[in-house]
């Protein structure tokens, strides 16, 4: 599972999906195509950012739902959690010169 979250963050058009998604939340395929390309100039079609949301939902990243025509995509950061806290240890020393 965790080699997914990182498959899912090597690509830097998933990584500025998934920036789009933290800034706000439940957005459509159309609304994160248009904040692609005005924000960080990512002129891929429909169907290549619908690949990467793919990526990001089999690594758990992302979630979509159906609500009635419409498909918002919404951002779950507990993936991110598990792949950072299986380093980190509670009762270690943090940064020890």
């Amino acid at each position: 599972m965790t080699e997914d979250v990182f498959k899912a963050l090597a690509d830097p058009t998933r990584r500025h999906i998934l920036d789009e998604l933290v800034e706000r939340d439940g957005q459509t395929l159309f609304e994160l195509c248009a904040r692609l390309w005005d924000r960080h100039g990512v002129g891929l079609t429909r169907q290549a950012i619908s690949q990467h949301l793919a990526v990001l939902e089999s690594a758990e990243l992302v979630v979509s739902r159906r609500q009635g025509r419409y498909k918002f995509h919404d951002l779950r950061t507990a993936p991110l959690e598990r792949a950072v806290n299986r380093w980190l240890r509670p009762d270690s020393p943090k940064d020890s010169p």
